[in-house]
């Protein structure tokens, strides 16, 4: 076991407040995507209202893109 400090929440008047963690991105049967690497598609399936996994029709190929969806953007 090891004896660390527990974290230290930042004081609500200090200067150096900690960034908002950057909300959820979600997406719909339907939505228009662009993807990095695979280029635009669109989206036509997901799983867990839009927020565990997004399968997506790039035209040629289709991908079953997963949380974070660093790469995939909503159009």
């Amino acid at each position: 076991m090891t004896n660390s400090p527990a974290p230290r929440r930042p004081l609500p008047t200090s200067p150096f407040r900690t960034a908002a963690p950057a909300p959820l991105k979600q997406f719909a049967v339907g939505d228009r995507v662009s993807h990095d690497e695979y280029g635009l598609g669109r989206a036509i399936s997901v799983e867990g209202d839009g927020e565990i996994a997004v399968l997506v029709d790039f035209g040629a190929r289709q991908e079953r893109i997963t949380r974070p969806f660093a790469k995939l953007f909503r159009l």
